[in-house]
């Protein structure tokens, strides 16, 4: 399975953490770790994410990035992850 960890930067509205994470399920990735953090103005937000799936991350990415609040979406880095038996 490959993590991949994605950088997105929104503006900051309440719902707009349920938007991306219904994104992320529906595209069939898993979170397996998130952190948000205020931007530089109180009017945005930076999250750092680290997902994981067999799916292609592209198409995450660009999903992303169609949302309304959503400003910009970074794949920062990806790694293979082995499932020991």
């Amino acid at each position: 399975m490959m993590q991949h960890q994605l950088s997105i930067e929104a503006r900051f509205r309440p719902e707009i953490l349920e938007r991306i994470l219904r994104v992320v399920r529906h595209r069939g990735f898993q979170v397996c770790s998130m952190n948000m953090s205020s931007g530089e103005n109180s009017d945005s937000i930076n999250i750092a994410m680290t997902v994981a799936s067999q799916r292609s991350v592209d198409l995450l990415s660009t999903q992303l990035s169609k949302l309304m609040d959503v400003a910009t979406v970074r794949i920062q880095h990806q790694t293979t992850q082995q499932i020991r038996a």
